[in-house]
């Protein structure tokens, strides 16, 4: 099967372990990173629900790094500060891109 791909690994993380998930997040996203992944965000939701969603340009380049436990990166930094990841993917159907916001 081929399209994008979007991965989305999310878990309730407890307050005092919030900063530690961040800063593993940034530390992970300064390396290199997987063949095929194209955007990769660290989202923060109520409740102390994080996500970590990420785009990749097709189903085989997410199963590459799925397969291989030390490239799966996002499971490991939930489990890190002691959460449990659940992981969710979805086949992107439609596309818009709007004017990029700098941050």
């Amino acid at each position: 099967m081929s399209g994008r791909v979007l991965s989305e690994v999310s878990a309730v993380v407890a307050a005092e372990r919030e900063a530690d998930l961040v800063d593993s997040y940034r530390e992970l996203v300064a390396g290199p990173l997987p063949e095929g992944l194209i955007r990769t965000e660290l989202l923060r939701g109520p409740g102390g629900r994080w996500r970590v969603q990420s785009l990749w340009r097709d189903r085989e380049s997410l199963e590459a790094v799925r397969a291989n436990p030390k490239l799966a990166a996002a499971p490991r930094l939930f489990a890190y500060v002691g959460a449990e990841p659940e992981l969710t993917v979805f086949q992107v159907t439609v596309t818009q891109v709007g004017t990029p916001i700098l941050d």
